[in-house]
C-alpha cells in the first residue's frame, strides 16, 4: 500500500509541474503583458524611468527562461509572485476568491452525485418501461445542453419570473441553489451514464442470479453487491469530472455574477495578468491532481484486487491475518505421507 501511494504521489508531483511549465510557455508567447500595455498607454502618463522599475520590479527586463526559474524558485518557496494589474499578491488574490469557488463546487458535486444516483436507480429499477427509457435518455439530454443556456434559463424563470432565488449573489445559500445545481448537470451527464450501464451489466453477472435464488431480495442485492461492483467506473469517472467542475465555475460565475475564482479567471485573462493566470492554472491542477489522488487510494478499500505494491493480489484471509498479525503465518499445505509409511 505505501509503494502504491509513493507512486501515485510522485505522478501528482510530475503533473503540477507539468502543467505549471505549460501554462508559463504559453502566456509567455502571448504579445505583451498588463505593465507593457501600461508603460506603453499615453493616458498612463508614466515616465521611462517608473516604467524601467516596474519592470524590474516584476522580473520582465530578464530573459524568459529566467523568469521561469525565478517563478519557479518562487513556487518552490509559496510564493506566487505579485498581480500586474493591482500589485497584490496573488495568493492573496486566491483566496479571497477560492471560499466561493469551493462552496459552489462542493454543492454542484453533490447535486450531481444525486442526480446520477436518480438517473440510474430508475434507468435499472423503474417498474414502468417508459420510465426506464426516459431515465436512460437524461444523460443525453445533460449532455447535449450547454451549462450557459442552463444558467440563464434558470434565471429566467427561477429568479425573474417566479422570484424564487435572487438574480445575483447576496450571500445567502439560496442565491447558491441555481449555480449549483446547473454546474451539477454537467458532471450528471457522463456519471449517470457510466453508473447506468455499470449497474446494468452488474445485475447479469452469475452472483447476482445466485443471491436471487437463494431468496435475497431486490433491494438487499443492490445495497450488498450490485452497488459496490457497480462503484468503481464512477469512482474513476468522478475524478475526471471534478476537473469540469472547476472549468464550469467559470461559466457559471459569469451568469450568475458570483466572486470566485472564475470571476478572478476572466479579469485576468482580459487584462493578461499573468502571475494570476499561472497561479490559477496551478490551483485547478493541484486540485485535480489531488481528488484524483484520493479516487486511486479509494480504489483497494473498495476492491481489493486493485494493484497495491506493483502485484494484482486478491486480499484472501490469510493475508489480512497476516497483514494484521506478524506472528502468524500461514502454514504450507501438509505434503502426503509414502505409501509405506501410510500402511499399517
Amino acid at each position: 500500500m505505501h509503494i502504491y501511494a509513493a507512486k501515485r504521489l510522485g505522478q501528482a508531483v510530475l503533473v503540477l509541474w507539468a502543467a505549471y511549465t505549460l501554462s508559463f510557455v504559453l502566456l509567455s508567447a502571448l504579445p505583451g503583458d498588463s505593465v507593457n500595455n501600461r508603460i506603453q498607454n499615453p493616458e498612463a502618463q508614466i515616465t521611462p524611468e517608473a516604467g524601467r522599475i516596474m519592470l524590474e520590479y516584476y522580473g520582465l527586463d530578464r530573459p524568459v527562461w529566467q523568469q521561469y526559474l525565478h517563478s519557479l524558485a518562487g513556487l518552490w518557496r509559496g510564493d506566487f509572485g505579485f498581480s500586474l494589474t493591482n500589485g497584490k499578491p496573488v495568493e492573496e488574490l486566491i483566496g479571497q476568491s477560492l471560499p466561493g469557488t469551493m462552496q459552489l463546487a462542493g454543492l454542484a458535486l453533490a447535486f450531481g452525485l444525486v442526480f446520477t444516483a436518480v438517473v440510474a436507480v430508475l434507468g435499472n429499477y423503474a417498474p414502468w418501461a417508459w420510465l426506464r427509457g426516459l431515465a436512460g435518455s437524461a444523460p443525453a439530454l445533460f449532455a447535449s445542453v450547454p451549462t450557459f443556456v442552463v444558467g440563464i434559463l434558470a434565471l429566467q424563470y427561477l429568479s425573474f419570473r417566479f422570484q424564487l432565488i435572487p438574480s445575483v449573489d447576496d450571500g445567502t445559500f439560496r442565491a447558491l441553489l441555481a449555480p449549483s445545481a446547473t454546474l451539477g448537470l454537467l458532471i450528471a451527464a457522463p456519471l449517470s451514464q457510466v453508473f447506468t450501464g455499470s449497474i446494468r451489466s452488474t445485475r447479469r453477472q452469475p452472483f447476482v442470479h445466485v443471491l436471487h435464488a437463494k431468496g435475497a431480495g431486490e433491494g438487499f442485492v443492490f445495497r450488498k453487491d450490485v452497488l459496490r461492483n457497480s462503484a468503481l467506473p464512477v469512482l474513476t469517472l468522478l475524478g475526471l469530472a471534478f476537473g469540469e467542475l472547476i472549468a464550469g465555475a467559470v461559466v457559471t460565475e459569469s451568469v450568475f455574477a458570483r466572486d470566485g475564482i472564475g470571476q478572478l479567471t476572466v479579469g485576468a485573462v482580459n487584462t493578461q495578468d499573468l502571475p494570476v493566470v499561472q497561479g490559477v492554472v496551478l490551483l485547478s491542477t493541484l486540485v485535480y491532481v489531488l481528488v484524483n489522488l484520493a479516487v486511486d487510494l479509494a480504489y483497494p478499500f473498495i476492491d481489493p484486487r486493485v494493484l497495491v505494491d506493483g502485484k494484482s493480489r486478491r486480499f484472501t484471509r490469510a493475508v489480512v491475518a497476516r497483514r494484521k498479525s506478524p506472528i502468524v503465518a500461514v502454514l504450507p499445505a501438509p505434503r502426503p505421507l509414502p505409501v509405506e509409511a501410510a500402511m499399517p
